[in-house]
C-alpha cells in the first residue's frame, strides 16, 4: 500500500476535532531517543544507519499501539509523498530529505509517527488536534515505554537521554502547538507577544518549524530547554502559556470587532473577493488569504458552511497535494492557475460575507 492510499483524506484529517481549536490548531509531542552500541545517525556511516534501521524499524512495527501502520523505507519513498507527509506535518523537511538507512512509521490514526534516523535514531511523535497536549504526552509516553522494553536507549544517570543536539539533552522532548492567530497580527501584537514568550524560555516559530515563516498567521510555539525540568512540568507549563495564548487571541478578535470593525470586514471581505475570484493565486498568498477566511468563519460571517472547509483548503491547495491530484508535472504557474480553479470551485456555495448592521456587541442604534 502506498502512503497516499494509507493516509486519510484532506476532508476527514479536517473535520478531526479537539478542545480551542478554532485557535489551536494541533498539538505534539515529540521525543528524541537513540540506541546504545550504534553511532548518531550524522557521524554514522551508511552502513551502519541501514544496520541500526533493520534493528529498529521492527521493534516500532511490533509494538500493540503500531498495529496496522504503515512502514517505509525513505529511499522507496517518491520526493512527492515525502512533501505530502511534510505538508501534513508527520514528518519534518529534514527527514524528507532522508535516503538509505532511514524511514518512518506511522499509525493507523495518523496520531503517532516515528522518524527512524532523523538526527536521532529515533524521532517519535504524537499529534492532536486542538489544544490536548496532555493527551499527546500520554500517547507518546506509552509508546516511549514500550519501546524502551525491546530496545537498549542511550542514557546517562547524570544528563538524561542522550541526544545528537544538546539542546534536546535530558528529557528529550519538544512539546508544541500549532496556533492560528489572525487578531494579534492585525492588532499589531504579536511582536510583543513572541518577546514575552520567548522570556518564559518557549520559542515560537512559523508554519514548519524552525527557520520558517509564519504563512496564514500560524505560529508554532514549543519548549526551548529539555534539561532540569520534568517531561510533565515542561507540559503543563506550556499548556498554561498556551492558555494565555488563547486569551489574548480571544480578547484582540473582541476589541477589534469593537473598535475597528470595518477594518476587520474589509480585510475578511476582500480575502474572499480574491479566493472566490482570482484565476491564479500562489501558495503563499492562498494561505495568508485563507486565514482571514478563517477568522471570518469563526466570527460568524459564513453561516451554514463549516470550519473544516477552510482548514481542507490550507492542505489542498498547498504545492505537493495539489501536484498529487493530477498526473502531469505541473509548472509553479500551472499550480497557480489550477489553484485558483479549485478555490472557485470549492468556494461556489460559499455567500459573500455578511457582517452585521451594528458592530457586535455595541447596542443598536435608536429609532
Amino acid at each position: 500500500m502506498s502512503i497516499s492510499e494509507f493516509l486519510s483524506t484532506p476532508a476527514e484529517m479536517c473535520r478531526r476535532e479537539g478542545a480551542n481549536d478554532r485557535i489551536v490548531m494541533s498539538s505534539r509531542i515529540r521525543l528524541a531517543r537513540n540506541l546504545r552500541g550504534f553511532p548518531f545517525p550524522g557521524w554514522a556511516k551508511k552502513a551502519d544507519r541501514i544496520k541500526s534501521f533493520e534493528v529498529m524499524r521492527p521493534a516500532v512495527e511490533s509494538l500493540p499501539m503500531m498495529a496496522g501502520s504503515f512502514s517505509e523505507a525513505m529511499e522507496n519513498l517518491s520526493a512527492l509523498e515525502k512533501q505530502i507527509l511534510v505538508e501534513r506535518h508527520l514528518i519534518s523537511r529534514e527527514h524528507a530529505a532522508k535516503a538509505a538507512g532511514s524511514g518512518l512509521v506511522l499509525n493507523k490514526a495518523e496520531s503517532l509517527c516515528v522518524m527512524i534516523n532523523e538526527e536521532d535514531h529515533f524521532r517519535m511523535q504524537a499529534l492532536c488536534p486542538g489544544l490536548q497536549l496532555r493527551q499527546a504526552w500520554q500517547s507518546i509516553d506509552e509508546l516511549d515505554t514500550a519501546l524502551e522494553r525491546v530496545l537498549p536507549y542511550a542514557f546517562s544517570p547524570e544528563l538524561g537521554y542522550l541526544t545528537a543536539c544538546p539542546t534536546n539533552l535530558g528529557t528529550g522532548i519538544r512539546v508544541s502547538a500549532m496556533l492560528h492567530l489572525p487578531a494579534l497580527v492585525l492588532a499589531e501584537q504579536m511582536n510583543q507577544i513572541i518577546q514575552a514568550v520567548n522570556k518564559l524560555g518557549l520559542a515560537v516559530r512559523g508554519l514548519y518549524g524552525e527557520g520558517t515563516e509564519a504563512l496564514g498567521n500560524v505560529f508554532q510555539v514549543s519548549n526551548q530547554m529539555t534539561l532540569g525540568e520534568s517531561e510533565v512540568e515542561i507540559v503543563e507549563k506550556l499548556n498554561k502559556v498556551l492558555a494565555q495564548m488563547i486569551e489574548h487571541e480571544e480578547n484582540a478578535r473582541a476589541t477589534l470587532l469593537e473598535k475597528k470593525p470595518k477594518m476587520v470586514f474589509n480585510h475578511i471581505g476582500r480575502a474572499y473577493g480574491i479566493l472566490a475570484n482570482a484565476h491564479s493565486i500562489s501558495s503563499k498568498e492562498t494561505m495568508n488569504l485563507l486565514s482571514l477566511a478563517r477568522l471570518g468563519f469563526d466570527l460568524g460571517l459564513f453561516p451554514g458552511i463549516q470550519r473544516s472547509l477552510v482548514d481542507e483548503l490550507f492542505v489542498i491547495t498547498q504545492p505537493a497535494h495539489l501536484q498529487n491530484a493530477h498526473s502531469e508535472k505541473l509548472s509553479a504557474e500551472a499550480r497557480d492557475l489550477l489553484r485558483a480553479d479549485m478555490l472557485r470551485e470549492r468556494l461556489k456555495p460559499v455567500k459573500r460575507p455578511n457582517p452585521p448592521a451594528s458592530p457586535p456587541d455595541a447596542p443598536a442604534a435608536e429609532t
